[in-house]
């Protein structure tokens, strides 16, 4: 981890005031290469079937592709942020309990947008679910043009 990485400790910091928090998702390693978390399947997580709910699944792809993105940023000095522009989730075995990981690693970083993938893994290190998050890469707050202008989509 570079000087200008946030790190684990950081990003859990501030995960802690939004909805990581209430799913339980903890991020392990942060580096620009990679972020890696981890949470517990637990009942408030289910859907009616009493399996993991999908909508879980893509959050955490969301939450670990979008801080990958932005220690990235980071790492090369630049003040600004990210949003997630799209997200494509695929639920491949089902999960009613045990502890998850999930691995973000960038398939590409450009100057405007990132792609990162997400793999998420069982207790038998089986894959259970895959996306990848398109992401934008915003400029510093104060630099950001006002609605409206020109270019605005």
């Amino acid at each position: 981890m570079s000087d200008t990485e946030p790190g684990p400790e950081l990003v859990n910091a501030m995960n802690a005031r939004g909805f990581d928090s209430a799913l339980g998702l903890r991020v392990t390693e942060a580096t620009a290469d990679r972020v890696v978390g981890e949470w517990a399947v637990v009942p408030s997580l289910h859907q009616a079937a009493g399996l993991l709910h999908g909508g879980v699944h893509c959050a955490v792809v969301e939450s670990l592709a979008s801080t990958g993105a932005w220690v990235w940023l980071r790492s090369r000095g630049v003040e600004g942020g990210v949003v997630g522009v799209s997200n494509s989730t695929d639920f491949l075995r089902p999960v009613g309990e045990g502890t998850l990981r999930a691995e973000a690693t960038p398939v590409h970083r450009g100057r405007t947008q990132q792609l990162w993938q997400v793999v998420v893994t069982d207790d038998r290190a089986r894959t259970v679910a895959r996306g990848q998050v398109r992401l934008q890469n915003l400029p510093p707050t104060g630099s950001r043009r006002s609605a409206g202008e020109a270019g605005d989509c």
